[in-house]
Order: C-alpha cells, then structure tokens, then sequence
C-alpha cells in the first residue's frame, strides 16, 4: 500500500506559492458523488479537464465505493508541499498519491490510490467507524488536510452516539492508521467543522457548524433563529494541540464554515465565509489576523440578501420574502491575490481583489443556478439549472475556477424541493480581474450517473489542497 521509494522529492511538492503557480497545469479533477437515496454506492468520479484533450469536459474514470449512504462530501490528499517543513515526512518517499474519501453520514474513511493510472484509481483501504470512534473518540469526518505530523481529519461528532465534541483525529500518512485525537487542551470548543494553520506561526485554526443532531436533517430553523449554530473562531498551539484563543463574530453571525489562510508561509491573516447573519439573511466573509499579540477577526466583505416573491421561494424561505446569498464556500488564490466566494443560495460566484486583505474589492460575477433566478449554462441556456455554485477549487496557477452545486443533501432537498440535478463548470478567470463560464466545459446529469457531486480536488494539487513553507 505504501509508496515506491523515490530518488527525488514528489514534483508535486511546492516548496513556495509561485512554484506552485508556475508548475504544469492539472490535467484531471477528481471529484466525489453520491446518492441522496443511499440506494446506489457513493462513487469517485474523474473528469478530464486538459482543453486540449479530445474527451476535455468528460467524466473519463469512475471508481464506485464498496458501499451505500456514505456521503462523500470534503476529500483530500494523504500527503502536499507541507512535507518540506516537518520532522517525520521523509520526502524522498513520500508522495502526493493517495486520497482519502471521508462518508459524513456512515463515519468511514476509503482511501483510494490513484497510481499507476491516474484516471482509474483503487480501493486499498477503508477505515471503519468503529475504529475512527475507538481510538479517535470522534464520527462524522468532514474535512481533511495534509499537514505536519499526519493527516488531519476534522470531525462533527463525538464516538459512539455521542453529538460532540467534534475535532480533530489525526491519520498515519504512510499506512493511514487512526493514531488518536490531535487536541491535547480543547478548552471551551465544543463545535467543529474545518480546520486549517499557519505553518510557520504553529498556529492552527478551527471553525464551527453544529452537531451532527444539528445538521443532518436540514437547517433547523428554531436553532438557527435562536442563534445556536456556530458563530466563532478557534486558535490553537499547533504543535501542541492546546486552545488558545476563541473569537465570537457575534451570536447572530451563523454557521462559521471554511478556512482559507494565506499560502505565503509569512502571513498571519486568512479568510473565513459566514452562511448568514439571522438580523437580515446576509452572509459575510471575515478576516482573521493577528493584533497586538493576540488573534482578531474583522467583517469585510457583506452580502444582503436579495428580495424575492414568497410564491416562487421554498417552504423554508416564505416567512422571509428574500433568498439569502448562502456563502457556503470560499477559495483562495494561490498567489493571496482572488478570493472567490461561492453564493449557493443566489447562484453566484464571486470574485475579490484582496491584494489588500483588509479592503477587498469585488471584481467579477457569474451566475449559474440559484433558489428563483435557476440561472442556465451557456452551453444548454434554454435549460434552468437546479443548486448553484458550492464548492469552488482554484487552479494553481489561478486562471480556472472549478465549481459543482451540490451543498449537502439535507440542505439540498430543503432549498431546492424539486431536486438540484448534478452539474460542474469551469470558470476561466482573468488574473487582472473579470470571470467568464467555459461554454465548453459542463458535465451534468448522465456524465455523473445523476448522483450529486460535491467537492473537486486537482491533479497535482489546488488553491486549497497545500500550504507552503518558503516563499
């Protein structure tokens, strides 16, 4: 199962954010499915995205899960350009070749080689729920990163029926064994959802969303009104595992979701995108940062809600009269130069100029999806599409943007009660600010056996898969 030793470093281990930018362009995306109905296996699908390739916007690998119900939501790779920075990775031998696929609803953990054959990759292992509960203490996997020490693998539950804490389990990233817990002090965090760091700073970062009993079933509109999802930043010792910090953006401020810290190893700010704010249904993007000795966290960027007529809106959103623009995801440039932030609710994507981190400034716009406006592709623009942008992967080098419209299948069925289909695109992006939809780039429906599709990871590596450690 293990890697063939190497003579030289993995290529695909950056030591800096420009050599990642400046290494060859991904020519596969891999990208997760599954059935809403847990009747068919959830499956890992590869898409060919090499616009010079003959089957360029085709799903031209399928490797199906040995099982049903997993939902295969957040995946990642076993090893990234964070092995130049810590003791334990002897890159000589290890290399960016496997990804592991956590289920959010079974609690297992598939780990898929995708050697020798990048677009056929196998099942070699599959961790248990019991063993993520036995000797991690957690269940639900969400997220998982590449990082010092091991894998980490973020989780929203607690073991054995338990609904919290969520954490952090730490993964082997040789023979991907459960080693335990990372947390040694967790302090006053109960809540979990992503988790990412600054490397050079040993600072790690987590957020909130809820429980699993707060999740599972859709968005609970009692605790959202009463303010109980998630609504705070969590600062750790990274090499330590200890709490040190909590930062309140403001009881109204709910369901705390992705991280995206700077890539160059230098800096002490990153970004992170809020759902929506129960005052008036905006969403809003915060920057975290250092200040005076301590961290703090800033609102930068606010999104209103946009009004809309009850009769065209779901049950879920009638009382309110507007649709809420959903920030459900936010991604990065490698270069700290674009951030894109994914409006599921509206059926946006949009994209910032934050060369100034505390001043961004809004530079490109396109919609596809949406809960009333069901904006169309261009390549079937008489065909109205369901979801709307939610997951978004960047390019290294930053000039394409990958989107699917699956959000979770809960929140699916509540926002979008006739069905959100299953789509990806591919959004050219002008480094100079301006986005465009590729009208040759749309798998959808029978290209994803009509299983709904959720997060994408690049061959070689994206804008949310490393972090660096020379600039």
């Amino acid at each position: 199962m293990n890697a063939h030793p190497t003579t030289s470093p993995d290529p695909t281990f950056y030591r800096s954010p420009a050599d990642a930018a400046a290494a060859p362009a991904e020519k596969l995306a891999y990208v997760v499915a599954f059935d809403r109905e847990a009747q068919r296996p959830d499956a890992l699908t590869v898409v060919d995205v090499d616009a010079e390739s003959p089957t360029y916007g085709q799903v031209v690998g399928w490797a199906d899960l040995p099982s049903a119900g997993n939902e295969l939501h957040h995946f990642g790779w076993n090893a990234c350009s964070s092995a130049f920075a810590h003791e334990g990775h002897d890159t000589h031998h290890l290399q960016r070749r496997y990804l592991l696929l956590p289920g959010l609803r079974s609690s297992q953990v598939h780990v898929y080689d995708t050697h020798p054959d990048p677009a056929n990759p196998t099942l070699v292992k599959s961790i248990s729920a019991k063993e993520l509960a036995d000797k991690a203490g957690y269940s639900r996997p969400h997220t998982l990163h590449c990082g010092p020490n091991g894998i980490f693998l973020s989780c929203l539950g607690g073991a054995n029926g338990a609904d919290g804490p969520g954490g952090i389990a730490l993964l082997d990233h040789a023979t991907f064994d459960v080693l335990g817990p990372w947390e040694t002090d967790r302090g006053p965090q109960y809540l979990a959802y992503d988790a990412w760091w600054h490397l050079k700073q040993n600072a790690l970062i987590t957020s909130e969303w809820g429980t699993p009993s707060m999740v599972e079933d859709g968005v609970n509109p009692e605790l959202l009104l009463n303010n109980k999802y998630g609504h705070a930043l969590h600062f750790w010792d990274l090499a330590a595992g200890k709490h040190v910090q909590r930062v309140d953006l403001g009881a109204h401020h709910q369901m705390v979701l992705e991280l995206r810290p700077a890539h160059d190893p230098e800096a002490t700010w990153g970004f992170v995108g809020v759902v929506v704010s129960t005052q008036d249904l905006s969403a809003s993007v915060w920057r975290w940062h250092r200040e005076n000795g301590s961290w703090a966290a800033d609102k930068v960027i606010t999104i209103p809600a946009e009004p809309a007529d009850a009769d065209v809106l779901p049950p879920a959103l009638k009382p309110f009269g507007a649709v809420p623009p959903l920030i459900t995801d936010i991604n990065l440039s490698v270069d700290d130069r674009q951030l894109y932030v994914s409006c599921w609710g509206t059926g946006e994507l949009k994209q910032y100029d934050v060369s100034d981190p505390a001043n961004p400034r809004e530079t490109g716009s396109v919609r596809l999806g949406g809960i009333v406006e069901f904006s169309a592709h261009p390549a079937e623009p008489d065909q109205p599409l369901a979801g709307g942008p939610q997951m978004v992967e960047v390019s290294r080098d930053g000039r394409r943007v990958y989107l699917t419209n699956s959000l979770y299948g809960a929140w699916d069925d509540q926002f979008f009660p006739e069905g959100v289909g299953a789509w990806m695109a591919k959004v050219d992006a002008d480094p100079a600010g301006g986005l465009t939809i590729d009208r040759g780039f749309f798998p959808h429906g029978d290209a994803f056996r009509s299983l709904r599709v959720h997060q994408v990871r690049l061959q070689g590596g994206d804008a949310s898969s490393d972090s660096y450690c020379y600039r």
